[in-house]
């Protein structure tokens, strides 16, 4: 329960399931998302997995979903979600918005901070807002993508790429501070999954689908496999093969629940 003051800590678990995408997000935020009104409407920056379990649990809202992906909307579409193609910077809520959630996105925003508070600005009072960002920037995979891109042989191919560091998300307590100061109830907390790795190469395997997107549309096929070559053994060597084969790959996401407006009420916790 919540008495309307920012709550922030650090919830930390150990999941060894299989690479799901959004799946440990998903779970949460079915947990801890509230239940909109009949009738109002839930908007997703995002779609995937997640979006589809909101839309079973609340059959009665009218759900949205954007993206800037055409191949994500595309797949929210065939699984029956009314996704369009939007960057979230551009997306407004109407006054029927509810509930906003936003996983794995705002971190591709610099100016999230910013569009958090225009949010709430925009949003009705007792409306909630939701969202997740990873917060592994600091951590050993995106110090060593860092490191060799910026080595000699890549600097310059790579030079127009924004590497992110630290700064790129808040940790639970700044963004506490950023939402109670907009006039939020807040409840943020972080949570590392140890996520188990099996396969060769796997936190490289993992990384190229995240982290390295920007370098793959930079580079051409043979450079982009050679940068790929100049990663392995140095990620290898920061995330060693266990015994049994697999890998053990920490990850760390931020999660807030946020409740708009100055009489903004109780926020439970998952």
């Amino acid at each position: 329960m919540f008495d309307g003051r920012p709550t922030c800590g650090t919830r930390r678990s150990t999941s060894h399931s299989p690479i799901t995408g959004d799946g440990p997000t998903a779970n949460c935020w079915r947990a801890s998302t509230p239940t909109p009104r009949g009738g109002s409407s839930i908007s997703v920056a995002a779609p995937g997995t997640l979006t589809v379990g909101l839309a079973a649990r609340w059959p009665n809202a009218l759900i949205e979903a954007t993206d800037t992906s055409p191949e994500m909307v595309a797949a929210a579409r065939d699984r029956g979600v009314d996704a369009r193609l939007q960057d979230v910077r551009d997306w407004h809520p109407t006054p029927d918005t509810d509930v906003v959630i936003s996983n794995a996105t705002l971190q591709w925003v610099p100016e999230h901070r910013e569009l958090l508070r225009r949010w709430v600005r925009e949003l009705h009072p007792g409306a909630h807002l939701a969202f997740a960002v990873p917060g592994n920037f600091e951590f050993p995979s995106h110090r060593i993508i860092r490191s060799v891109a910026g080595s000699p042989r890549w600097r310059d191919m790579l030079s127009q790429i924004d590497f992110r560091g630290g700064d790129t998300v808040d940790d639970p307590t700044g963004y506490a501070t950023l939402l109670a100061d907009a006039g939020c109830a807040v409840d943020a907390w972080e949570t590392t999954y140890i996520q188990r790795l099996t396969g060769d190469n796997p936190v490289l395997e993992w990384v190229t689908g995240t982290a390295l997107t920007p370098v793959r549309s930079a580079l051409v096929d043979d450079d982009w496999e050679a940068f790929r070559a100049d990663l392995a053994p140095e990620l290898s060597a920061a995330y060693p093969r266990r015994s049994d084969g697999t890998t053990f790959f920490p990850f760390r996401r931020i999660f807030v629940v946020a409740r708009t407006g100055a009489d903004a009420g109780e926020i439970r916790r998952p």
